[in-house]
């Protein structure tokens, strides 16, 4: 598959079509009409306070968009299932406003829910065709919170099977709408897909070594993978428990902030949040300022936390150019910056406390599929004895069969944890920094393999150059945020990490970044329906 052929309409042409095809006529003050690509939750609900919009209106707008551009079009494929009740439950929501106003902070905002999370009247797969008509009996608390503020869960999105990669059994291969040729990172990469190519309002990923800001990144989008135990993970199949959690993947920062609202607090069916109590602001917005970078103390670090990163490579002075202007920026917007940052060994420690930690997947999965009755199989085995597991995840899930925390060797993993997450404070503490600045990725997204499908050691390149895994380990927040665009027109993502529960500050740096530099832009290969642009160049005969 050659992307140079592939692709029928270059980029950065379609970037300009997006954008001329996304004016129109303004009308009488109060009045202008509203615009689906690219709304925020704000501008939403002031379209629905000021009669322009009700919510079929805005669900519809998104099912049309899913229609066009999901299974045709770019043939994205990120979405797994659609909520059949989604235009009802506008209705519904349209009565509740006209009688009584907005139901919450999230009335009516179609949220794309990525298919690890339990859902009572939808099928949650886990990207697998193993459990493709599993539905469970409960929701998750963060599908009771979403509801309990208004918002509509949309649809389910497609993810890497049982969170890992872009492929899985129950959908095919996910494309990065940017470049549909083109991995779209993962596990959470149909909810990135899905946000990027405005398919959905806001989204929900996963991110257990970096799945929420991996396709955050190269999606063009704000990914806030937050401190461990802010977020309840109940109703979501677990990977490794001591680094999973959840978090929002949206278009903007503020949307982010308002959606953390939602999410944040104590679950007592999650006891590991019990840690956040005292530590959750009244609201995440309070601190979205556009001077918010000044004075803060910022450490650059540029050492790749990928030891296969070629630093010599185009590949990676492309990226470098991106990020090295993103620094510059956030200099001229106040921020004192510390380059060079040193955290001793740091390739090493991730492989130590991320790639050899294959002891808490099994007995994870076992412990919560036993609390399905209906589940179609018991335990993890179970799941690979079917065959139907994509041959890549098989192989890498059959590394963790046998293993337990109780096994000797999970002890040192468990101290090298602690003693990087002192090595970091450590070092920000003794340079004084507030938070420290990388590359989500120091190459761009690889271009997607003939045999993704089929053969379990594909070499398609996926997560090269990922320096996702320092959050995971410490435990401690990162945020990414679109950075601009490679002279190829992929999106680059810059990630702020900062100490446990400060996702507020961080929300705060980025806010600044974005409303002073508005690097985010659409991808071209899903402009607005009413474009009269050549359509888009059809993948779907590609790996699938």
């Amino acid at each position: 598959m050659d992307p140079k052929t592939t692709l029928a309409v270059p980029m950065g042409a379609l970037f300009l079509v997006a954008s001329i095809t996304l004016a129109q006529p303004p009308g009488p003050r109060g009045t202008e009409a509203f615009t689906l690509l690219e709304a925020t939750i704000v501008e939403v609900h002031a379209a629905m306070s000021s009669g322009r919009l009700t919510c079929r209106e805005l669900v519809q707008g998104y099912l049309d968009r899913i229609e066009a551009y999901d299974k045709q079009g770019p043939h994205l494929n990120a979405i797994q299932t659609i909520n059949p009740r989604a235009l009802e439950e506008a209705d519904r929501l349209d009565e509740a406003r006209a009688s009584r106003g907005l139901v919450g902070s999230l009335h009516c905002i179609p949220v794309l829910l990525k298919d690890q999370v339990e859902t009572s009247d939808m099928p949650t797969t886990y990207g697998s065709a193993v459990f493709a008509d599993f539905v469970s009996s409960r929701d998750a608390t963060i599908v009771t919170k979403l509801k309990s503020a208004g918002a509509l869960i949309l649809a389910k999105t497609t993810m890497g099977e049982f969170a890992f990669g872009y492929v899985g059994s129950a959908f095919g291969v996910v494309r990065n709408p940017y470049d549909p040729t083109r991995n779209p990172s993962g596990s959470s990469g149909g909810t990135g897909a899905g946000i990027a190519a405005n398919l959905g309002m806001a989204g929900i990923g996963e991110d257990t070594g970096g799945s929420i800001r991996g396709p955050a990144a190269v999606g063009s989008l704000v990914g806030l993978r937050p401190t461990v135990p802010l977020v309840s993970r109940f109703g979501m199949m677990p990977a490794k428990p001591t680094t999973d959690t959840l978090g929002p993947m949206t278009r903007t920062v503020q949307d982010a902030a308002i959606l953390l609202d939602v999410l944040a607090g104590y679950d007592p069916n999650d006891p590991l949040t019990a840690y956040s109590v005292g530590q959750v602001p009244d609201s995440y917005t309070a601190f979205l300022r556009k001077d918010g970078l000044r004075g803060a103390r910022l450490g650059i670090v540029r050492e790749p936390m990928d030891a296969k990163t070629d630093t010599a490579s185009e590949d990676y002075r492309k990226v470098r150019t991106v990020i090295d202007a993103a620094i510059r920026d956030l200099e001229s917007f106040g921020a004192e910056i510390v380059d060079g940052v040193v955290i001793q060994d740091l390739q090493e420690r991730i492989v130590k406390t991320y790639v050899e930690n294959t002891y808490e997947t099994e007995e994870a999965t076992n412990r919560y599929l036993a609390e399905h009755e209906n589940a179609p199989v018991k335990s993890l085995r179970e799941i690979l004895l079917t065959g139907k597991v994509t041959p890549s995840r098989a192989a890498s899930l059959l590394s963790v069969v046998g293993k337990s925390t109780n096994d000797a060797a999970y002890l040192p993993i468990v101290h090298a944890k602690e003693e990087l997450r002192q090595s970091v404070l450590k070092a920000m503490a003794d340079l004084e920094l507030d938070a420290l600045v990388y590359a989500t990725f120091d190459l761009q997204p690889s271009v997607i393999a003939p045999d993704v499908l089929t053969n379990p050691k594909t070499k398609d390149a996926y997560a090269a150059g990922s320096n996702r895994r320092l959050s995971p380990v410490t435990g401690f927040p990162a945020i990414t945020v679109p950075a601009g665009f490679t002279v190829d027109g992929l999106p680059v993502g810059l990630e702020l990490m900062g100490r446990p529960f400060t996702e507020g500050i961080l929300l705060q740096y980025a806010y600044t970044f974005e409303q002073r530099t508005q690097h985010r832009k659409p991808p071209g290969t899903t402009p607005a329906l009413n474009h009269s642009a050549r359509p888009s160049p059809d993948f779907s005969r590609d790996c699938s």
